[in-house]
């Protein structure tokens, strides 16, 4: 599947210091059935699990946006 990046995901994966190889692998493994999802993953570089909002349609995942959850639960 083709992986497509918003504007507003570059400029919060930049805000936070997210590399868009880190989204693009945690994408990689993952079936996804049409829509939205929403996936929330621990990640080793990053101290907070990081929240992906990601739109499915056909063979193009759209990643909305990426960002650590700080409200969440720290590993």
């Amino acid at each position: 599947m083709k992986v497509i990046f918003s504007r507003h995901a570059k400029r919060r994966a930049k805000l936070y210091g997210i590399t868009e190889s880190t989204v693009t692998a945690m994408l990689e493994n993952m079936n996804f059935q049409q829509g939205e999802h929403e996936i929330i993953k621990n990640v080793s570089d990053i101290a907070y699990p990081l929240k992906i909002v990601v739109f499915v349609e056909k063979n193009t995942i759209t990643v909305i946006t990426t960002y650590p959850l700080k409200k969440g639960r720290k590993r």
